[in-house]
C-alpha cells in the first residue's frame, strides 16, 4: 500500500508507475483505492461510476477498469457536502458530518471489493487518501491504515519535496501514527525532487535514523508527463493559464504524425484558440486532454470575461453543481460576455452541465442540485433541463446527426454519460447526436452552438479533424495517436521509477521475491 503525507503527494502516479512495472514483469496487477474524493469520474463497462485515477492506474497495468478498484467515490457538491457513490451507484448526498457517521458502515463494501481483486489478480497495489495521520479521523478511517490492516499490507509512505518541508512532513506523519501503525510502514519515498540528489543525502540519513525506516528512493519531478491529473489541484490556476501550447513537446516528437515530425523545427502554424471556462466545481476536465494534445489547438482555462477576447472556440465543461456554477457565470460577467461573443459568431460547445447551462432554464423542483428552484440559463439553445432523482451512467457510441457548422453529419463519436437531469428540446433546437439509445444533445439553427451529455466527445479524431477544418487548419492533420501517447507516458513513468526506486526492495516488501 502507498500512503502519503498529504493530498497531491503523488500517490496516484507512483501507483500507476509501479503497476506498469509489475505488468511489464509479467504480473497481473490491479489498483485499489477504498475511498476517492474527486469530480473526475468514469463509467466502467457495467455502467458503474468510479474515479478516473483508478482508470489511469488500470490502463497502466493493462487491465479493464472495474468499480471494485474504487468502491467509494465522493463527489463534492459544496464545501461541506458531497454525493456518495458506492460500488458505482449514488446512495445520496451528505454533509461532511453525516458522512463521517455513515462511512464506517462502508467497510464491508470496501473489504468485499478488495477481496474480489485479491482473488482475481496476482498483485493489488493499494492507494491511500490524504494522510494517515489525520487525528480527527481516528476511529473513522476507511481509506488508509484500516485498509492496510484489512489487507495485512505493508505501507510505503510518500512525501512531496516540491512543496517544501518534506522531512518535517515525513517525520511528523510517523510521529503521529500509533506504534502498531508505525510498524506497518516498511519504507519511505521522496517524490517530485528537482536537483542534485547528493545534496539530499544528509536528509536521507537523518530520516532513516529518526524513523528507523529505509528510504526506497528519490523520484524526480518528471517534466511534460502527459498522464491525467486526479483532480483540479494539478491544473494551471492563473487567469488565462495555458493547458497546452499547440506545439509538440520535445520528448514526444517520435509519436507525432510524420507530416509534423518531419518538419524538424516545427514551424509556426495556424492554431485554434480554445477557451475553456474554469468553473468552480468543474468535473471531468480530462475531457480536454485530447484537444490540448492535438496539433493545431491552443487551449487555455479562463475565469475572467476579458480572457475570452480572442477566443476562436469556447467550451463550457461539466460540473457537479450546475446551478451554483451557473450563478458564477452570471455574477462574474462571463455569461454576458459569452452571449455577446456567440451572437457575433463565436462557436461554443457545452459538455454535460455545460450543455444544461446553454439552455433557457434549469429547474430543480426537489432541490437535488443545490436547493429547489428555477434558474435562468444562457438562452443560447432552445432546451430546458429538469433535475430528477436517478443518474444516467453508461458508455455509448454516436454519430453527429444535427446540422452543425463545425462537424459534418455522420461524424463518429464515442464516450460516456454521467449526469442527473433530463433535457427537453424546443422547436428551435435539433438533436446533436444519434446514439445507441436514441438522441443526445442539441444544436442551434446556425450550427454554432452545440451541447452534449457525452464525456469524451473530443477524443474522437473525426471531431477534432472537423473542428480544425472549420477553422481552416488542415495542415495539422493527421492527428496524434493518443493511444500510443498514453503507452509512451506509462512506459516513461515506469523507466523513471526503475531508475529512482529500489525496485528489488519494493518487490521484497510486497512479498513478490
Amino acid at each position: 500500500m502507498l500512503q502519503g503525507t498529504a493530498s497531491h503527494a503523488g500517490k496516484s502516479l507512483i501507483v500507476a508507475g509501479l503497476a506498469r512495472i509489475m505488468a511489464q514483469d509479467g504480473f497481473s496487477v490491479a489498483p485499489f483505492k477504498a475511498q476517492n474524493m474527486s469530480l473526475n469520474s468514469f463509467v466502467s463497462a457495467d455502467g458503474g461510476e468510479m474515479g478516473r485515477a483508478q482508470v489511469v492506474q488500470a490502463e497502466a497495468a493493462g487491465v479493464e477498469p472495474l468499480v471494485d478498484m474504487n468502491p467509494v467515490l465522493l463527489k463534492p457538491t459544496t464545501d461541506t457536502g458531497a454525493q456518495v457513490v458506492v460500488k458505482g451507484r449514488p446512495v445520496g448526498t451528505m454533509t461532511a458530518r453525516d458522512y463521517h457517521k455513515y462511512k464506517l458502515g462502508l467497510l464491508d463494501a470496501v473489504s468485499d471489493s478488495l477481496e474480489r481483486l485479491r482473488r482475481d489478480f496476482e498483485v493489488v497495489i493499494i492507494e491511500g487518501a490524504g494522510s494517515p495521520a489525520e487525528i480527527n479521523f481516528r476511529g473513522h478511517d476507511i481509506a488508509n491504515m484500516t485498509v492496510a490492516e484489512i489487507a495485512d499490507a505493508p505501507v510505503c509512505l510518500i512525501g512531496d519535496i516540491e512543496r517544501g518541508g518534506v522531512f518535517a512532513s515525513l517525520v511528523g506523519t510517523m510521529e503521529l501514527l500509533e506504534p502498531e501503525k508505525q510498524e506497518r510502514v516498511a519504507g519511505i519515498i521522496i517524490n517530485k525532487f528537482r536537483g542534485d540528489r547528493a545534496i539530499l543525502e544528509p536528509g536521507i540519513d537523518f530520516l532513516e535514523a529518526r524513523c528507523l525506516k529505509p528510504v526506497l528512493g528519490v523520484v524526480p519531478f518528471i517534466d511534460d508527463l502527459r498522464i491525467e491529473e486526479e483532480d483540479s489541484v494539478g491544473l494551471p490556476a492563473s487567469e488565462g493559464s495555458q493547458v497546452a501550447d499547440g506545439q509538440p513537446r520535445q520528448w514526444q516528437q517520435a509519436l507525432w504524425p510524420s507530416d509534423i515530425r518531419d518538419a524538424g523545427d516545427f514551424p509556426e502554424r495556424k492554431t485554434v484558440k480554445v477557451m475553456i471556462i474554469r468553473l468552480p466545481r468543474m468535473s471531468n476536465f480530462t475531457d480536454f486532454d485530447a484537444i490540448a494534445d492535438c496539433p493545431g489547438f491552443e487551449c487555455h482555462y479562463v475565469e475572467q470575461p476579458a480572457a475570452l477576447a480572442d477566443a476562436d472556440l469556447i467550451i463550457i465543461p461539466g460540473t457537479k453543481s450546475t446551478l451554483p456554477d451557473l450563478r458564477f457565470l452570471w455574477s462574474s460577467g462571463l455569461a454576458a460576455r459569452i452571449i455577446r461573443l456567440v451572437e457575433t459568431g463565436t462557436p461554443i460547445i457545452g459538455i454535460c452541465g455545460g450543455f444544461q447551462m446553454l439552455g433557457k432554464r434549469i429547474l430543480d423542483p426537489h432541490g437535488l442540485d443545490s436547493g429547489a428552484g428555477t434558474a435562468k440559463a444562457l438562452g443560447l439553445l432552445d432546451v430546458e433541463t429538469i433535475f430528477e432523482a436517478g443518474k444516467s451512467t453508461r458508455r455509448t457510441r454516436a454519430t453527429v446527426s444535427g446540422a452543425t457548422a463545425l462537424l459534418p453529419r455522420g461524424t463518429p463519436v464515442s464516450g460516456y454519460e454521467i449526469h442527473m437531469g433530463r433535457t427537453s428540446l424546443g422547436p428551435g433546437a435539433a438533436p446533436l447526436l444519434t446514439t445507441e439509445a436514441g438522441n443526445d444533445g442539441a444544436v442551434d439553427p446556425n450550427g454554432l452552438v452545440l451541447g452534449t451529455y457525452l464525456h469524451g466527445f473530443f477524443e474522437s479524431d473525426a471531431v477534432l479533424s472537423g473542428i480544425l477544418s472549420f477553422f481552416g487548419c488542415p495542415a495539422a492533420l493527421p492527428l496524434l495517436d493518443r493511444s500510443a501517447l498514453k503507452e509512451h507516458n506509462y512506459d516513461r513513468l515506469a523507466r523513471e521509477l526503475r531508475l529512482s526506486l529500489d525496485i528489488e526492495r519494493v518487490y521484497a516488501i510486497a512479498g513478490l521475491v
